[in-house]
């Protein structure tokens, strides 16, 4: 039997790079049967930019708040559920497809798959950790290799590679994988939502690949350093906070971000101010709240 596949973009005031990603899925190969896009209530002419798009399948959904990257994909695979798709395909709006990664995606009989990202002079980019590490209460990061790391090029990897986290960034998921564990947690509004799925997954048996000759070219430079001071750097902490005390495999693990918090607060004169020791003691606080799934991400009934 063919599956259905739906196609789930969230976007948010990025209208010319959302137009390269729409060419790049108008060009596919494999025809998606729906392209379900988000806007975080765009301020900019991202309306116009879809509403010129009626050579693709597109049902919008204009947010009535910005509910972040986590909140956007969300409601996208909800709505992909209820529409009774077989497949769906998460897509950020800085990434385009080769015209055959869906295709080469749909040919993969698997549960969860990910494209494999390049960069805008075909560098393997790809991020997806070849191992999460939430055992090892020893490890500040649980991503302790990725595959850009472990491979040099995408010539160089195997056709399937097994990851054990991905990016809502050509992430394939199958619906029954959502049936038993649900949908991405709209509270962590950014950051970590699709390390979590991840989690989730692969605690309910499911395996990742990482699908070599699915391309993913991505438009954007990866920028990974931000203001661990700022809002981001709340979200960051908390939700890396969140990951470890819901899916931490011990006590120690679990017991790690109290102590990446403590560290935080009695190193803050060095690292530049009392900004980030407020914000690591805010995430804490709130990353203690959301220790267990809330029950909008819980799986259907």
């Amino acid at each position: 039997m063919t599956e259905t596949v739906a196609v789930v973009v969230v976007t948010h005031n990025r209208a010319d790079l959302l137009v390269g990603m729409l060419d790049g899925l108008a060009a596919q190969t494999h025809r998606p049967d729906a392209i379900i896009v988000i806007d975080n209530v765009s301020t900019d002419h991202t309306r116009a930019v879809l509403d010129a798009r009626d050579d693709l399948p597109l049902h919008v959904t204009t947010t009535e708040a910005n509910l972040g990257g986590a909140g956007g994909f969300h409601l996208g695979v909800r709505e992909a559920y209820d529409g009774g798709f077989d497949r769906v395909w998460l897509m950020d709006d800085d990434v385009v497809p080769a015209p055959d990664c869906l295709a080469t995606l749909m040919a993969v009989d698997e549960d969860c798959l990910i494209a494999v990202r390049e960069d805008l002079s075909g560098a393997l980019v790809e991020k997806a950790a070849l191992h999460f590490d939430l055992r090892n209460p020893l490890a500040v990061r649980p991503k302790r290799s990725a595959v850009d790391t472990a491979y040099a090029d995408r010539a160089s990897m195997p056709p399937l590679v097994e990851v054990q986290n991905v990016a809502f960034e050509g992430f394939m998921v199958r619906r029954s994988v959502t049936a038993e564990i649900g949908f991405p947690d709209p509270e962590f509004f950014i950051f970590y939502d699709d390390a979590e799925y991840a989690v989730r997954a692969r605690l309910a048996g499911r395996r990742i690949w990482a699908v070599r000759d699915a391309v993913l070219v991505r438009q954007l430079d990866f920028n990974q350093q931000h203001d661990l001071s700022g809002w981001k750097g709340f979200y960051m902490y908390r939700n890396l906070f969140v990951v470890h005390l819901r899916h931490g495999e011990n006590a120690l693990v679990r017991l790690k971000p109290w102590l990446i918090t403590a560290a935080v607060v009695l190193l803050s004169p060095l690292r530049g101010g009392r900004a980030e020791a407020r914000n690591v003691i805010r995430a804490m606080a709130s990353a203690r709240g959301m220790r267990r799934l809330p029950g909008s991400a819980a799986p259907p009934r």
